[in-house]
């Protein structure tokens, strides 16, 4: 799903690392899995959000899969510039812009720093189709994606994240998107103000 912007729903996104960051204290690698990615603002701000809150070596052994079914093939191409108009980034705190952005080569765009960019890696995927990108996530955030999505096949999806998540691991997703009754079983919500769900192992 291709609209979204950077700090978008900070609030949302500050509880869940803050969450996540005590849980993976001392991991030799930390995996999130951003699930509608679109054009890499959410994940690139998540990134930025886990940097600001945890140490330095520790936040090199993070590395955050994003995805999106991109029908346009150009997502790609985009968070790997990690180049955007600066018009889009004037949400940014001035002192995170300051940090963690530098002047582009293009005019009326900025750059992301090396560190960020590196922590996120892009690719194609269909979360209808049922098949994780991967195993044992300790984080993974999906917003704005599932309200596009019938109730069964949000179902599935959810079922889905839950196989894919490490034991003890984190969900979070939209405000608007309520744990459905039929996975309440799988999840524990972590706060009363978030859709943040830590995982339940059966």
């Amino acid at each position: 799903m291709a609209f979204t912007f950077f700090f978008r729903d900070s609030h949302v996104i500050d509880l869940t690392v803050k969450h996540v960051i005590p849980y993976v204290s001392g991991f030799s690698k930390i995996r999130v899995w951003d699930a509608g990615c679109a054009m890499g603002p959410e994940p690139y701000t998540l990134s930025i959000y886990f940097s600001e809150n945890m140490g330095k070596f520790s936040f090199r052994n993070l590395r955050i899969d994003a995805t999106d079914v991109d029908e346009s093939s150009h997502f790609g191409e985009i968070i790997n510039a990690g180049s955007y108009p600066e018009d889009e980034l004037k949400r940014i705190p001035e002192d995170i812009y300051a940090k963690y952005f530098t002047p582009s080569d293009r005019p009326g765009y900025s750059q992301l720093v090396p560190d960020i960019m590196n922590s996120v890696k892009y690719q194609q995927h269909d979360l209808l189709s049922l098949n994780p990108i991967g195993a044992d996530y300790h984080l993974i955030i999906c917003k704005n994606v599932l309200l596009h999505f019938q109730q069964s096949e949000r179902i599935e999806v959810i079922r889905m994240f839950h196989k894919s998540l490490a034991p003890g691991g984190f969900f979070a997703t939209e405000q608007t998107q309520k744990m459905p009754p039929e996975l309440a079983h799988l999840f524990t919500q972590v706060v009363s103000d978030a859709q943040i769900f830590k995982k339940n192992d059966l």
